[in-house]
């Protein structure tokens, strides 16, 4: 062939490239069936929990300005300095941070509405926070918190109470090994005189400290307690103690919250290092703590915050709340062995041809109206499949029941229900009409 036909042959086009398959941010993770109804389980427990105690919901930005956490949190924190997601909006400049946790953004939002204008609020949220740390087992950049916040009230009834709510989560998610542990910060006077003591403790013991703490020491001194070098336990053990410069008032605040939770058979320890990682804290701080799931122990922390409100640029008024890790939570009741809720369907519709769906999606419909969770067969487009294909997908959904609706049985009026759990096997006919009231009699076995 002469070189000017070869030109007019068309050629083998090139074999595109395959384009590369797209994953997910490390740290940040899919929630994916079944774990994905546990998630809805545990938040329907919260939902009712928090209705019990009168706390109403608010949904909050993931979005907020970066000044608020730097004037919320702290600029000497890790948050600020190490973890935020922080980036300048290209279309306006404005310096933005997806939230890293729930607190500043909740008082941020009751600022600028004037929530309190009528008085106190008891309010809850629930979603996601990101930061940028090392993700392992309980930790992650993109985790989610559950947060209850009491705003306007300054007594230590309200710290009680949410420690009360708290505990009373951990009885109704069935966990054990959960211990709570207590401390007060005092107030900012007494804070003041503790920290210059605190700092001529450190620096006689300069020759101990760590890179972080040398750097801390002037600037935040307080979270040099919370260190877990080992090399630095002994100095940090001999450290002078907060609470014993409190005044008389902040020593009856906290011996009130305790006097509730005595009353109320809660068990609880003083730990007089208990910092908490933000400086926003006042008085009571507490965590709740447990050994099951190594380092990451402290699956819920809070504490008053009073000052909060008008350093975000309200007017001032006193505030308290806690927030809890839902995957740390999660990770515990697994751990722990607690059954949860069976969430599989109810029955399960097998249709051997497709004339049948009318008629089954009806019944199916009905029985949904009636509470019953009802799974139909879905065909691949070219018809249902085969009776054995269905019911293998049948038994595999966890249904007690299946429902059959065989031509020969429709064209009586009637579907076959076969046991798929109890009496594995065994089956039986209904009239389409009593379908949904033999439903309703099993309500309180499905």
């Amino acid at each position: 062939m002469s070189e000017a036909l070869k030109e007019n042959v068309p050629q083998k086009a090139e074999k595109a490239a395959k384009p590369q398959k797209l994953v997910g941010v490390k740290g940040m993770n899919d929630i994916l069936p079944p774990d994905s109804a546990r998630w809805e389980w545990l938040e329907g427990q919260v939902r009712t929990l928090m209705a019990r105690y009168a706390y109403r919901n608010v949904r909050l930005p993931i979005v907020e300005p970066t000044a608020l956490f730097v004037r919320g949190l702290g600029e000497v924190t890790d948050i600020v300095e190490k973890e935020m997601y922080s980036f300048e909006d290209r279309l306006n400049g404005e310096q933005l941070t997806l939230r890293p946790e729930g607190t500043a953004g909740l008082v941020r939002s009751v600022v600028e509405h004037n929530l309190l204008y009528e008085g106190g609020k008891r309010l809850y949220y629930m979603g996601p926070m990101f930061r940028h740390e090392r993700p392992q087992r309980g930790r992650y950049r993109q985790f989610h918190q559950i947060g209850a916040e009491v705003l306007g009230f300054g007594g230590p009834e309200v710290d009680a109470e949410l420690i009360l709510l708290a505990n009373d989560l951990w009885k109704v998610l069935g966990l054990k090994d959960v211990r709570l542990e207590l401390n007060s910060l005092g107030q900012p006077a007494e804070r003041q005189a503790h920290r210059a003591a605190l700092i001529a403790h450190l620096e006689k013991h300069s020759d101990v400290l760590d890179e972080e703490a040398k750097r801390r020491l002037h600037s935040n001194p307080l979270r040099i307690l919370d260190t877990k070098n080992p090399d630095m336990q002994s100095v940090v053990e001999a450290a002078p103690r907060l609470l014993d410069f409190l005044g008389e008032s902040s020593l009856a605040h906290f011996n009130a919250v305790k006097a509730i939770l005595d009353a109320n058979g809660v068990a609880y320890s003083i730990n007089p290092r208990l910092v908490r990682g933000m400086d926003y804290y006042n008085l009571t701080v507490f965590e709740f703590i447990t050994t099951s799931l190594g380092s990451q122990g402290t699956i819920c922390g809070g504490g008053r915050y009073d000052y909060l409100i008008e350093q975000i640029g309200g007017k001032s008024s006193p505030a308290v709340g806690w927030a809890l890790g839902v995957e740390r939570v999660l990770e515990l009741i697994k751990e722990q062995g607690e059954a949860l809720p069976d969430l599989t369907p109810d029955v399960y519709a097998i249709i051997p041809e497709t004339a049948a769906l009318p008629v089954a999606m009806q019944l199916l419909q009905a029985l949904r109206a009636c509470g019953v969770s009802a799974q139909m067969h879905a065909g691949s487009g070219e018809g249902m499949g085969s009776f054995k294909s269905q019911f293998k997908k049948a038994d595999s959904s966890g249904a007690r029941f299946a429902l059959i609706f065989g031509a020969d049985e429709l064209a009586q009026g009637l579907v076959a229900v076969k046991s798929l759990r109890d009496g594995a096997g065994v089956q039986r006919t209904e009239s389409l009409d009593t379908v949904v009231t033999w439903a309703h009699s099993l309500q309180s076995t499905l």
